[in-house]
């Protein structure tokens, strides 16, 4: 069986190439140059699947992105699902098999390499057929930037597919020649084997490049911005409705067209040719021309084209005018077709292995129609063509709904001519070539052929939708068209409708006893094609989609076993367990170090925003909710956040480092994103504000002494900085040298002990932490990490940001009232904190709680309730427990919590599930340890 439908000469592809491949566990033999669909049909091979629904044999219909039957899964030299074997290249060596639903993705990770690039230019041409080589040649003269894309693996179009002349020579000797002058020009970019899948607004067009199974990158994901845009995207044949029209064999006319002349392939050996209109007989004199015999041309229109008649009669093919295809036999393949003349009720039975099916042309106005452009229904083709478009684009050619050669050469050379001069150069239309014109018979547009069997006729063939689907959907009471979609599925498969679209339009009007244009068409809505995650993803992936972040002392971390919590994109220390030791063991060991003695932490990942310039102090009134203006340069102040509604967004520290200088101090995971804040409100509501942001985080290193015995600590490894309470006060900072380093001292404390801060240069982290670790082991120097000081924290009340918020707490909610300036005129937030629901006395408040002291910790996200034994549902809940821990200094466990009118209620008893019961816990204030603060100054 071997290319036994293979002529021995034609096509383009390369006969002294012979590839191997499998499908379906059988080994064929195709072309450099073939696609998979084109080999498995020169092999004979019709049938590739059975339907997603009813099981029934599918074969090829189309030879483009347009197949609805044709899905394949590759298996080598790589698994890949749901892949359309008409778009498919051959390889030698490719593994595939058909696709009844679903199929399998790769068990083992993609060797493959995915890429992006971004593409500006004056005109984008989409698409190279006639129209779209005539457009880009007229603007590429002109001196324009051009972008050429085209989905084939060369330019052409539907030239490739026919033997059409141009000036009296073959159509590929011109083809070569603009396609020459565009690859030598070098303001041009072409690119095949590029789908553009989606256009956006102001003309933002993504496209996916191809690179071919040999190249380093896979695919590329182009992102393009063009000042205009020449729409050359082409039309698509569509098929017809009538019972049996889903079996393998039945294929659309200009598909087996294109396989003749661009494969060298014969798809069947006695067919039958149905159509709508002319463009069918070019199909059927071609295949007779090259030994496949035509059964009959069955022509639904009563007067059919003198021209094509007389070139049937010359080669003795058969027209059966007035005439409809109303069911076809056979089981693994179309064997014969029932035909049947208008207004009688005899048949006629033709035996056949190929049933050509033409119902006419839809333009591909998808890229059109996602730009915001409009559509209108044209009788004369009996098809949705461009109507209004948007700014700076153009439809032409077949896209446009104009079919002949000579017309897409010329609406094509006037559009890259006019896109070239609206993009601000002087152009000239390009020359092209002459082509014949044969008078054309108007189509007669037709949808529906017989009314009988409605569950045969299939309306979609990729979901296996039928007529009486349709039928079903209007019984409903459905009468539009988007919401038949949803009913039916019709249109929502991997082809988006490309032949089912429209056809299914035209059966609801015919159902519902309404115009077509009436109905209307559903919407095109990007991608065109499907596009891989992967191809989107791009190099963002693993490591590079999600970036881990390390501070400077990360290696040391990890050479103390130590584990790590991520915080963002860091990895940030989470405890440091002795041997022997598990979590809460070693928790409680590094929290009494620092409430007796000393302990050391990395806090490097606390975001750092540098603010400059003469406006700074100005701005930052206006985003925190306390006065920085007022704040001397050598002191720190600590800072709330909220967003327009007057929730808490983000906590931290403002360090006045000059008259006109700041240093912003975040939370670790919440630094992009109060960047990007405060860079959003600088630059669309203030923008005449004098102020420039810049994100330090990275360029310093933090270390932070805690505990009674931390300036002991830092006086051993330090030179230059008094240290005492009264010249180094609480919230102050001082420059000085520490490890031999030139340092930044911060007195801040997120402990409650006597705690400093140490930034350096990030290159100087480790060296500088390693010092002070030196310095500290006479004190018994312990590390912590984020686990201890969320701990440390906790029994000093102080919240977290992300934990102990949830985007709906006010600072007043968690008793930071103080926080919030009553001295300023506005500041974000501050008009939301007089909203009657923000000033109840019924909101949840953060409190303390404590359980038992011989019972478990209370589980983070518990829910509370007001009584120890549970009501039927639903349960009031009160609140619930934002923090929990078990505290080595109070010697128990203990909890922070939102709770309803908390405050009001310090004293009473609620209760929270632990495991399958109710435990009573006591409300308290949220400071657990020293509540007076006397630790503070050690």
């Amino acid at each position: 069986m071997s290319n036994e439908f293979r002529l021995a000469a034609g096509g383009r592809i390369d006969r002294d190439r012979a590839l191997r491949f499998h499908f379906d566990g059988q080994e064929y033999e195709g072309f450099e140059g073939d696609t998979l669909a084109s080999a498995l049909l020169a092999n004979g091979v019709h049938q590739v699947t059975t339907s997603i629904k009813h099981g029934r044999p599918r074969g090829i219909v189309a030879a483009g992105a347009e197949e609805p039957n044709a899905l394949v899964q590759i298996d080598e030299p790589f698994p890949e699902p749901m892949l359309t074997a008409t778009t498919v290249e051959l390889r030698d060596g490719l593994v595939a098999s058909g696709l009844p639903g679903q199929g399998r993705l790769a068990s083992e990770p993609d060797p493959a390499r995915y890429d992006a690039t971004h593409a500006h230019c004056d005109v984008l041409v989409v698409g190279a057929g006639p129209a779209g080589l005539a457009a880009a040649l007229s603007a590429a003269r002109s001196g324009a930037r051009v972008i050429i894309a085209d989905s084939g693996t060369e330019f052409g179009g539907q030239l490739l597919g026919n033997d059409d002349e141009l000036a009296g020579k073959p159509a590929a000797s011109w083809i070569q020649r603009v396609v020459d002058e565009l690859a030598a020009t070098p303001e041009v970019t072409v690119l095949p084997r590029t789908t553009v899948f989606g256009h956006y607004d102001h003309n933002y067009l993504l496209a996916l490049e191809h690179k071919g199974e040999d190249s380093y990158v896979r695919q590329r994901t182009w992102h393009i911005r063009a000042r205009e845009v020449v729409l050359a995207t082409g039309a698509h044949e569509r098929p017809l409705v009538f019972p049996g029209n889903d079996r393998p064999g039945t294929m659309l006319a200009g598909s087996a067209r294109t396989y003749l002349h661009r494969y060298g392939v014969l798809p069947g050996k006695r067919a039958v040719v149905l159509t709508t209109n002319d463009s069918a007989y070019a199909a059927a004199i071609d295949l007779h021309d090259a030994g496949v015999e035509i059964a009959a041309v069955v022509d639904v229109r009563p007067v059919v084209s003198t021209v094509w008649a007389s070139r049937c009669v010359e080669r003795g093919i058969t027209i059966r005018s007035g005439s409809a295809v109303i069911g076809t036999s056979g089981t693994d393949r179309v064997t014969g077709a029932t035909v049947q003349q208008r207004g009688e009720d005899s048949t006629a039975e033709l035996d056949c292995d190929l049933l050509l099916v033409s119902g006419g042309w839809n333009p591909a106005v998808h890229l059109h129609s996602q730009s915001r452009g409009t559509l209108r229904y044209s009788t004369e083709i009996g098809a949705f063509v461009p109507d209004r478009s948007g700014h700076g684009v153009r439809s032409i050619g077949s896209a446009a709904g104009v079919f002949a050669t000579v017309d897409c050469l010329r609406t094509g050379s006037e559009a890259g001519s006019d896109a070239a001069r609206d993009a601000g150069f002087v152009a000239d239309f390009a020359e092209v070539p002459s082509a014949a014109a044969p008078p054309v018979l108007a189509p007669e547009p037709t949808w529906l052929l017989t009314g009988a069997c409605e569950d045969e006729q299939f309306v979609d063939l990729a979901r296996d939708s039928t007529v009486a689907d349709v039928r079903k959907a209007v019984g409903a009471g459905m009468d539009s068209v988007e919401h038949i979609k949803r009913f039916t599925t019709i249109g929502t498969a991997h082809d988006q409708g490309k032949t089912s679209g429209i056809l299914s339009s035209g059966v609801i009007a015919r159902l519902l006893g309404v115009e077509l244009a009436e109905v209307g068409a559903t919407t095109f809505r990007p991608p065109y094609t499907p596009v891989a995650f992967a191809a989107l993803a791009g190099r963002d992936r693993g490591d590079l989609y999600d970036p881990i972040r390390v501070t400077a002392m990360h290696d040391w971390h990890v050479e103390q076993g130590t584990p790590f919590e991520d915080v963002g994109q860091w990895k940030r220390p989470w405890y440091y367990p002795q041997p022997g030791e598990d979590m809460h063991a070693a928790v409680l060991r590094e929290c009494e170090a620092v409430r007796t003695g000393v302990g050391m932490q990395d806090v490097s990942t606390l975001g750092k925003i540098d603010v400059q310039g003469p406006d700074s102090a100005e701005f930052l009134d206006l985003v925190y909710t306390n006065k920085m203006s007022t704040l001397k340069v050598g002191r720190i102040r600590y800072g709330l956040m909220c967003t327009a509604d007057g929730m808490v967004f983000d906590d931290g520290t403002v360090m006045r480092t000059g008259e006109n200088q700041y240093l912003l101090s975040t939370t670790s995971g919440g630094a992009a994103g109060v960047l990007e804040w405060l860079e959003d409100w600088l630059q669309t509501e203030w923008p005449h504000l004098r102020v420039h942001l810049t994100s330090v985080t990275e360029q310093w290193a933090t270390i932070a002494l805690a505990g009674p015995r931390s300036r002991e600590v830092l006086e051993r490894a330090s030179s230059g900085i008094a240290l005492d309470t009264e010249s180094f006060p609480f919230m102050a900072f001082h420059d000085g040298i520490v490890a031999g380093r030139q340092a930044r001292v911060c007195r801040i404390s997120f402990s409650g002990e006597l705690a400093f801060e140490i930034n350096v240069p990030r290159w100087y982290g480790r060296e500088v932490w390693e010092a002070l670790h030196d310095a500290g082991t006479p004190f018994g120097i312990t590390p912590y990490g984020t686990e201890t000081m969320h701990v440390l924290r906790a029994e000093k009340g102080f919240p977290i940001v992300g934990q102990d918020t949830d985007g709906t707490v006010t600072p007043h909610d968690l008793g930071m009232s103080w926080a919030v300036s009553k001295k300023k005129d506005d500041f974000l937030g501050m008009r939301s904190f007089a909203r009657a629901d923000t000033a109840r006395t019924d909101r949840k408040h953060l409190v303390g709680l404590l359980p038992p002291a011989d019972s478990p910790v209370v589980p983070e996200g518990s829910q509370l309730v007001e009584r120890g034994e549970l009501p039927a549902p639903p349960v009031p809940m009160l609140g619930h427990v934002t923090s929990s821990y078990r505290s080595a200094a109070l010697g128990r466990p203990f909890a922070l919590a939102l709770v309803k009118s908390g405050r009001d209620r310090i004293g009473q008893t609620i209760y929270s599930h632990v495991g399958d019961r109710l435990v009573p816990v006591e409300i308290t204030e949220p400071v657990f340890y020293d509540k007076e603060g006397a630790r503070r100054d050690g």
